[in-house]
């Protein structure tokens, strides 16, 4: 189960632009990382001191800002100081809790995304917030825990692979935004296979827990719903290139972006009919189920009914009843008892009741 986040209602009353962490609480300390870059090379190092921001704005090439904790309050403001980022902004980082979106600041874009990551264990979805702040030759980018999210970036950076150290800081921010949108197909890849599975046991074995799981994954695609379709609008919006932070050249890679958020969200609206669709599939397995015990029930109680009778014929105290006295009269009882039950197995059998 997710851990309970501060609600919103913690804010109430304060000031507009006033940061208050709305997430999970971390008790480490929040880490900024610096990855410069250019064609020549790569310079990285952690930045252990928020004095050392004001000598990034100068410095040639793109700037990666790398932040890793978002409950440190005091550490975004000196940030957005370094960076004259909007009080708005800092009080929308802050809070975890944020629809993916996109503002255009003066001098900068702003952006909130979520990122997905799927338990093959028990098929839940985590979602963390992920907001870029896009500059001239920078990207700021804010995590809520460190994780390996964008790896695949930085190990392209350090690496020289593609054009990325050719390009500006547009393009690292288009980076970024897909490898974010390619752990969406990795997190539905695990929950597709946990709903096939699901699937054929709701068939061949429906229980109370099975039904629990059912509930839980229409939970998680809520998640997934309420993460993925705003990101659509934030890419789409970045590929018109209103923004002169956004050169043409990376517009068709943000236009790739694009279609693989809609094939993500087309693959999801599957999925989450599946998942509607399987609280029918378990009302009627249980029905099903319950109609055949009900028929074998029936059919027992029915080849009885006539035993029963004949028992009850022949149990009568009458002091003259045929066959009371004949030697073989138990055992034809019996046998006719017999045939009677076998006959009525065969006639259901030929009405195919059975």
């Amino acid at each position: 189960m997710r851990q309970p986040t501060p609600r919103r209602s913690s804010k109430a009353g304060l000031p507009p632009g006033t940061p208050v962490h709305i997430g999970r609480r971390q008790s480490e300390q929040a880490k900024i990382t610096i990855l410069d870059y250019d064609e020549a090379g790569v310079r990285e190092q952690a930045l252990e001191s928020l004095d050392q921001c004001v000598s990034l704005r100068g410095v040639p090439g793109v700037t990666w800002v790398s932040v890793v904790g978002l409950h440190d309050i005091e550490l975004l403001e000196r940030l957005g100081e370094c960076f004259r980022l909007h009080p708005l902004v800092l009080e929308d980082i802050a809070n975890t809790d944020q629809r993916p979106k996109l503002e255009d600041y003066d001098g900068y874009l702003f952006i909130v995304a979520k990122a997905l990551d799927g338990n093959a264990r028990d098929a839940q979805v985590d979602a963390e917030q992920v907001c870029l702040v896009l500059g001239p030759n920078f990207v700021i980018s804010f995590e809520e825990l460190e994780s390996d999210l964008f790896g695949s970036v930085r190990e392209r950076i350090r690496a020289g692979r593609g054009h990325i150290r050719n390009a500006g800081a547009d393009y690292l921010a288009y980076s970024l935004l897909d490898a974010l949108v390619d752990r969406y197909f990795v997190t539905l890849e695990v929950l597709g296979e946990k709903i096939e599975n699901f699937e054929e046991e709701l068939v061949t074995n429906p229980t109370v827990g099975t039904l629990r799981i059912v509930h839980r994954l229409k939970s998680e695609m809520i998640v997934l719903r309420k993460s993925v379709w705003p990101l659509r609008e934030v890419i789409a919006g970045l590929s018109r290139a209103e923004s002169s932070l956004i050169n043409q050249a990376t517009v068709i890679y943000l236009r790739d972006v694009y279609d693989h958020t809609i094939e993500v969200i087309d693959t999801m609206e599957t999925y989450r009919e599946m998942v509607s669709g399987m609280l029918d599939i378990y009302l009627s397995s249980i029905s099903n189920r319950m109609n055949e015990i009900m028929k074998v029930l029936t059919i027992i109680a029915t080849i009885f009914i006539p035993l029963t009778f004949i028992t009850g014929i022949f149990g009568m105290n009458f002091a003259r009843m045929p066959g009371l006295r004949w030697e073989w009269g138990y055992f034809a009882t019996l046998g006719a008892m017999f045939l009677v039950g076998v006959g009525m197995l065969l006639y259901f059998r030929k009405r195919k009741w059975l």
